[in-house]
């Protein structure tokens, strides 16, 4: 239970469920146990009163005899079905608090680990799979909330009615009660073992429930890859292999709980056979009447739910336990990124400066930059340019602190970023990322993403300066247009520039362009600069890019090469050094030239 203990706070929260559902479940069971008392007295009244009703059989007091008597079977008739029907009414009410508790819970929890999923940084979800992610927030909760809701209301159940019934038997005939309830110690044994053996199978279950859910989605977001290199029945195989091992550990667990029934059905059994045996020879005796026998086998039938959910409640807590357990583990996460306790609230203007920063990333072991220095004056506009891995965007995830450096640090307008606020630095910078993503959504809300106030107008005109108004207009719905699952509907350079008028929309006085043009047309592309050119005239920019934009008039231009900076100054500059920059810009206009004779 030591994992389990962490709901504990929740069932305070909702400690007013909990306890009325505890005084619903006792007042409903105190109806339910009294029923066989009202049984034994009809027995007890029959075996006086037969005798008596055969010695006036020939009298005139027969008929007022059978009257009374009638009238009294009656009386009892109706108070053991009022007490069924009082104790089916408790027992609603009892579902009603404590099945919604467990919803209450399920919530609170649910919403718990998304907002943990919120705090967590980029090195954690690059450690792990999105499908061991989606199964906590889904599976694991379900089956923690068998635990707050059925199971908590059957184990409550049991125990009050197993106490009471113990001690309304033993008040009967303790000799009896102990040959009736002998086969328990038995029974205990059987679910202690059988218990530990369903904890190590549902923890093995959980994560390979995981596995097929991250083998789906890695599946469903790669269809088109899958497809293009015809893997599909590769694809299945893997995906049938996941599932073979789960179904094989189901399976398996399944056979473990199969043992609960026939030994709860062999305990109940042993236990009627020696209340009829036993409880004959006392009734022969002269200790019990015929009806304290028929009240004992009422009782053995009523335990026979309470013994036979002993299995099933604990089978639920056993699993609750190992979901819970993955549960802890997550939330006991710790993100790397974090505000400091003394954290502030600045106004940025957009001095950026870069000092001596070396940066490795933790989960690969790859070093991005090295003694890397860059001053940025508020107001420039500086280019990053460099091969595929030189350490470009990292600059830009360092920025916003998606990871801190190693070494060194960054500076904006005198402030070290860790003594800021994140969300306060972050809403400060607008970045538009290489990997563009789009939510399933309209248009309009994708671009209102940057700044959830934004009007239509706001809208419209951060899509014109990304050069993509008219393409979204085209579209049937326009701006209403909902996109699809990462913007499947829409071309790459589509995404591209709606991911552009995203991060225009923000309007800071910094922002950073992650090569965010790759997909767009050399046209387009000139269009897109002319836009920004004006549109960036009074702020700080970072412009991280693979081309040269000859057409926009850069403060300083940086190049990049395994981490260290190898050139740096403006474009004509780094031309006249007939450095990579020269080079680089020499293959592009020689490409440019191509396409324009084709």
């Amino acid at each position: 239970m030591k994992h389990l203990s962490a709901l504990n706070k929740y069932f305070v929260k909702y400690k007013w469920h909990f306890l009325l559902g505890m005084l619903f479940t006792s007042v409903s069971i105190v109806f339910s146990v009294f029923q066989p008392i009202l049984v034994r007295q009809i027995f007890d009244l029959l075996e006086q009163n037969l005798k008596n009703y055969g010695m006036i059989s020939d009298s005139s007091l027969k008929e007022p005899f059978r009257a009374v008597f009638s009238g009294t079977l009656a009386f009892y008739g109706l108070s053991i079905l009022g007490m069924a029907l009082l104790s089916g009414f408790f027992m609603f009410l009892q579902r009603q608090t404590l099945i919604v508790m467990s919803r209450h819970i399920e919530y609170d929890l649910k919403n718990e680990i998304f907002q943990q999923y919120q705090r967590l940084d980029l090195n954690f979800f690059k450690m792990n799979r999105t499908g061991d992610m989606m199964s906590r927030i889904t599976e694991d909760v379900s089956r923690v909330r068998m635990y707050v809701g059925p199971a908590l209301m059957y184990a409550t159940r049991t125990i009050i009615m197993m106490v009471i019934i113990i001690w309304l038997m033993w008040s009967v005939n303790p000799v009896l009660t102990l040959y009736t309830l002998s086969p328990l110690p038995l029974l205990a044994l059987t679910i202690y073992f059988v218990n530990r053996i369903i904890h190590t199978k549902s923890e093995r279950i959980q994560s390979q429930l995981s596995n097929i859910t991250s083998v789906a989605q890695e599946n469903y977001s790669g269809i088109r890859v899958i497809k293009s290199y015809v893997q599909e029945e590769p694809s299945a195989l893997h995906f049938e292999e996941a599932s073979e091992a789960y179904k094989n550990s189901s399976i398996s667990l399944a056979k473990t709980d199969a043992l609960y029934q026939p030994a709860m059905m062999l305990m109940i059994g042993l236990s009627v056979i020696f209340t009829i045996f036993i409880g004959g020879m006392q009734v022969i005796s002269g200790n019990i009447t015929i009806g304290n026998l028929a009240e004992f086998v009422l009782y053995v039938n009523m335990l026979t739910f309470p013994f036979f959910s002993i299995g099933w409640v604990a089978s639920m807590i056993q699993r609750a336990a190992a979901s819970q357990q993955r549960i802890n583990e997550f939330l006991d996460e710790k993100p790397q990124i974090h505000d400091k306790p003394d954290a502030r609230t600045v106004t940025l203007e957009g001095e950026i400066r870069f000092q001596n920063v070396s940066f490795t990333y933790p989960h690969t072991g790859i070093q991005a930059l090295k003694n890397f220095d860059l001053t940025i004056q508020r107001g420039q506009k500086v280019a990053v340019i460099g091969r595929t891995g030189s350490g470009k965007s990292t600059l830009a995830q360092l920025l916003i602190r998606m990871y801190d450096p190693q070494e060194g640090k960054i500076q904006i307008d005198g402030n070290d970023i860790r003594s800021l606020k994140l969300s306060v630095l972050r809403n400060q910078i607008s970045y538009v990322p290489q990997d563009v993503f789009l939510f399933s959504d309209t248009i309009t809300n994708n671009i209102r993403f940057g700044e959830p106030t934004a009007g239509e107008e706001s809208i419209h005109l951060a899509a014109r300066q990304a050069s993509v108004e008219k393409d979204i207009l085209n579209l049937p719905e326009g701006f209403s247009t909902v996109v699809g699952e990462r913007g499947v509907t829409l071309s790459g350079g589509q995404k591209q520039r709606v991911s552009i008028a995203r991060g225009l929309i923000r309007n800071p006085n910094i922002m950073v362009f992650d090569d965010c043009l790759s997909a767009v047309d050399a046209r387009t592309e000139k269009e897109i600069i002319g836009n920004l050119y004006a549109y960036l005239k009074h702020k700080t920019a970072i412009i991280i890019t693979h081309r040269i934009f000859s057409l926009f008039t850069f403060d300083k231009i940086i190049v990049l090469d395994e981490g260290r900076v190898i050139e740096s100054g403006t474009h004509e500059e780094l031309l006249s050094r007939n450095g990579y920059y020269a080079e680089l810009y020499a293959r592009q206009q020689s490409g440019e030239e191509e396409r324009v004779n084709e």
